[in-house]
């Protein structure tokens, strides 16, 4: 079954821009944007939470720092 749906032109035109090639249908696009999420599973959840705790604890090193201990 097919129907129609109501979107912003903002929303409209990032999906045109998402398009792989020119006559790819927006439902093609949408199916992939959906695949996508659902392929987040839940080990990749726990990974990201752990790296939301390392962040927020401050075990991270910014680019800047990096650089500078690479020499750059």
């Amino acid at each position: 079954m097919v129907t129609t749906i109501q979107i912003k032109e903002e929303i409209k035109s990032t999906l045109t821009q998402m398009k792989l090639f020119e006559r790819e249908t927006y439902n093609d696009v949408l199916e992939r944007l959906i695949e996508d999420v659902q392929e987040l599973n839940e080990e990749t959840k726990k990974e990201i939470e752990s790296a939301i705790k390392e962040i927020k604890s401050g075990k991270y090193v910014t680019h800047e720092k990096l650089a500078r201990e690479m020499g750059f």
